[in-house]
């Protein structure tokens, strides 16, 4: 359901959020692949980063938005209709996590196709490392996947080891400012680089 938003000039302006949008925690947000239809609610974030969880190339209409909005975009591709090898899994997630514990890049979206299975995998697997009880990640999992809940996808939360990201130095500073609390934003050198940088892993 859209809000709408009232301008001075008396004119109503619809704001659509992308399907299985969410806030994660202050500066983190999911959803499925925005449209057209969502940038205006998108502009509302003020987004500074992109997490897409897929291997097919960004949609162009969307790489127009985040180019003209000097939003970086990191491309983790994971299979959605094949199960793709743990291996390959893990290194996805595992460098998808280090982009999006990474303050220096919040406000940032995390979307895949539908905003379900591997949307639900990588805030699964944050969960963990923000210490939550595997009910309490199952149970966020399940209210966004639906009738549609892998096991798989379950089953490889449960597993993923996240002690060798409590050591690095992004996870260290994320964890010293607080989970969902009030966030001293840190920047980028480049901030002031006027085209996004566009990285695809």
């Amino acid at each position: 359901m859209g809000c709408i938003i009232e301008e001075d000039d008396g004119d109503d302006v619809i704001m659509e959020p992308p399907p299985n949008f969410s806030m994660v925690e202050e500066g983190i947000y999911r959803s499925s692949c925005p449209r057209p239809c969502n940038f205006s609610f998108l502009e509302t974030l003020n987004l500074r980063s992109i997490i897409y969880l897929c291997p097919e190339p960004y949609p162009e209409e969307n790489l127009e938005y985040i180019r003209s909005h000097n939003i970086r975009l990191f491309q983790f591709g994971i299979e959605g209709k094949t199960e793709p090898s743990l291996a390959t899994l893990k290194d996805a997630i595992r460098g998808a996590l280090k982009i999006l514990i990474d303050v220096r890049n919040h406000p940032v979206l995390i979307h895949c196709k539908r905003g379900k299975h591997r949307t639900g995998s990588l805030v699964g697997c944050l969960r963990k490392l923000q210490n939550w009880c595997l009910s309490s990640v199952f149970e966020e999992y399940q209210h966004f996947a639906g009738i549609k809940s892998r096991d798989a996808d379950m089953k490889f939360i449960e597993t993923f080891d996240v002690v060798c990201l409590r050591q690095c130095l992004h996870s260290i500073i994320y964890q010293y400012q607080g989970y969902g609390s009030k966030k001293r934003r840190l920047l980028y050198r480049e901030d002031n680089v006027q085209k996004p940088r566009i990285t695809s892993i």
